[in-house]
């Protein structure tokens, strides 16, 4: 079970680094890892990623600030990637 909260980012632009994203996402909280998901064939981004908070507020600001904002000429989804219902 992970010790952190994540969020899902689609709509990636292939360009965008996770740096880039940690230093985006850090305005909804503490950031704990950021990972980008790549093609294992062609080692190329596939456009989505995760990012993961220390704290369940901090994954909610996430997806409330976050989600429909323009980055690097993209509109980015941004949901709860670990519900727990």
């Amino acid at each position: 079970m992970s010790s952190g909260y994540s969020v899902f980012v689609g709509n990636l632009p292939y360009r965008a680094t996770e740096d880039d994203l940690g230093h985006l996402f850090s305005q909804a909280g503490n950031v704990n890892n950021v990972r980008i998901i790549y093609d294992r064939e062609t080692n190329r981004a596939k456009g989505f990623g995760f990012i993961e908070f220390s704290d369940e507020q901090s994954s909610q600001n996430a997806v409330n600030q976050l989600n429909g904002t323009e980055f690097q000429g993209r509109t980015l989804r941004v949901n709860l990637a670990n519900q727990r219902q």
